[in-house]
């Protein structure tokens, strides 16, 4: 990641919804989103798991500014008929956005876990670079969520029931699913008082990404 700031979304979509939605996602949403200023790209993963279609949605941003800045409450303002007609449907919304504490490690693994958690680590580039060293680990970020930014009152977010908040997010990036459980345990060991409040550690696993370097602007 490039920016300060972040985005990060989890939603669940019932089966008789899943092609509407991933069309949505990858034939219009993220290409309106990173086309906004601020936005420099995404990434989307889907949760290893066959009993429930869950999504993770990661955006890069200029800075945590941007997340009530002028352009992006613009279109969270003004929602595409698509995007009327998916938002009431994602289950177990969960959004949160803020600036990158700590990053350690390069490029990005295509296995992650991305872990809500409810205090941030006291140095989190010490737990960071503690968790990049483990065998098979590509990056880890550390994000603390800025409440006040993300909880701006939208007619997106009017749309959407019992959405969510955390209080930050500790994203594991790994070159397969051994690694990324290894690393878990090491997590684990590091901060048991961060992990043990954290949310459920599923593996996700890459499904789709867009850099606003190459979006569609036409």
């Amino acid at each position: 990641m490039r920016g300060a700031g972040f985005l990060a979304i989890w939603s669940d979509v019932e089966a008789h919804d899943l092609t509407d939605y991933r069309h949505w996602l990858t034939r219009e949403h993220t290409t309106e989103r990173v086309t906004t200023r601020g936005f420099l790209a995404t990434r989307v993963f889907r949760a290893a798991r066959d009993d429930i279609n869950r999504f993770f949605i990661l955006y890069e941003l200029d800075a945590p500014e941007v997340l009530d800045g002028e352009a992006y409450l613009a279109r969270l303002n003004a929602p595409t008929p698509w995007s009327q007609r998916i938002m009431p449907k994602l289950g177990n919304f969960m959004r949160g956005g803020g600036v990158m504490v700590a990053r350690a490690g390069r490029g990005e693994g295509a296995t992650v876990m991305a872990l809500r958690i409810e205090t941030v680590p006291g140095d989190p580039q010490k737990l960071a670079e503690a968790l990049v060293a483990c065998d098979g680990v590509a990056a880890v970020q550390i994000g603390a969520t800025d409440e006040a930014r993300t909880s701006v009152k939208t007619t997106e977010k009017g749309m959407r029931k019992d959405e969510g908040f955390f209080a930050g997010l500790l994203l594991i990036e790994a070159l397969d699913t051994a690694s990324l459980r290894s690393a878990l345990h090491q997590a684990r060991a590091l901060a048991p008082d961060i992990l043990g409040r954290a949310s459920e550690a599923e593996v996700y696993q890459g499904m789709f990404a867009l850099d606003a370097r190459i979006a569609d602007f036409g």
